[in-house]
């Protein structure tokens, strides 16, 4: 038996958001995943694997070898791959690259919270961080709202001007450098920062926001401060995977800022119709967590497309 395995290069031009959110939504509405993390070391060399199983839908495993010291050797700092498993017989299906997986997955994790949560006339989305997953952001609003006008902010205020001209051709996108009146002005505030120090201040924020928090992954990361936090009504990806994991939860939750009861709910409960914006005055504010169970939807929805084009 055969065994595909499906690079970025092969599939990357042919998937869509609209697509991915579709499968997410779908996935959102199969019984609560399965999820384990597997951690090993060599020194400053890490082995991560994530696992998920969803009844009806299947199993995938991600693994990914992060190296430092590839980036010296003019190599990626990242390599890894993501096994996916029939759901009814296990078994192996494809190998998935592990880059094309985690730009569809994290993207379009916060494409499905805005649709969810964001008011629908949204027109000025600030991006604070000039990276990849900053552009992939722009690409993946920019596919489900109308008329956008981008705005993108870095530390280094160079790279947020070479970032806003590598996508004017195809964007209405510039970069600003005064941080607080960009967040003031926003409809939506992107964060997509490696920060461990919040970046967002609440007080910079408007009524009718939508807060959209991608960078922090590691249990000292934060891109959003206290008053943030508790000036909005409080949304995640899973409460199983960033309230006890991720910084930007778990250190207001363990000082006692908030509560868990003021996470109004995750993408289960938005899927469900059970939660979301209540007016357009509410500030929304989605923590982007990327659980493994989203790692296995995306690779779902890349694996079904691959067949209908390899019959």
């Amino acid at each position: 038996m055969h065994i595909p395995f499906i690079g970025f290069d092969e599939m990357d031009s042919l998937l869509d958001w609209q697509g991915v959110t579709d499968a997410m939504l779908a996935g959102h509405r199969l019984a609560a995943p399965s999820i384990s993390d597997g951690f090993a070391y060599r020194g400053d060399d890490t082995l991560l694997s994530r696992a998920a199983w969803i009844d009806g839908l299947g199993v995938a495993v991600k693994s990914a070898t992060i190296v430092p010291s590839n980036v010296a050797k003019g190599l990626p700092m990242i390599h890894g791959g993501v096994m996916v498993f029939a759901d009814d017989t296990g078994v192996l299906e494809a190998v998935i690259d592990f880059h094309l997986v985690t730009k569809w997955k994290t993207a379009g994790d916060s494409l499905l919270g805005a649709k969810l949560l964001a008011r629908k006339d949204i027109k000025k989305v600030l991006i604070v961080g000039a990276g990849t997953v900053g552009a992939n952001l722009v690409a993946a609003y920019g596919s489900a709202f109308d008329g956008l006008q981008f705005s993108v902010w870095n530390r280094t205020a160079a790279k947020a001007v070479n970032f806003a001209k590598s996508l004017q051709a195809d964007y209405d996108i510039s970069a600003v450098s005064d941080l607080p009146a960009a967040v003031a002005a926003a409809d939506v505030v992107c964060g997509a920062t490696m920060s461990t120090d919040p970046v967002v201040q609440g007080e910079w924020l408007q009524a009718g926001q939508h807060i959209d928090l991608i960078g922090a992954y590691r249990p000292d990361m934060r891109e959003a401060d206290d008053t943030a936090l508790t000036r909005s009504r409080i949304f995640v990806d899973s409460r199983e995977t960033t309230l006890d994991h991720i910084g930007e939860l778990k250190i207001p939750l363990e000082n006692g800022v908030i509560t868990r009861d003021d996470v109004q709910g995750d993408l289960y409960d938005l899927a469900q119709g059970n939660a979301g914006r209540q007016a357009d005055s509410d500030i929304t504010l989605f923590k982007n967590g990327g659980g493994a169970h989203l790692d296995l939807m995306t690779a779902k929805y890349i694996l079904q497309k691959w067949k209908t084009l390899n019959p």
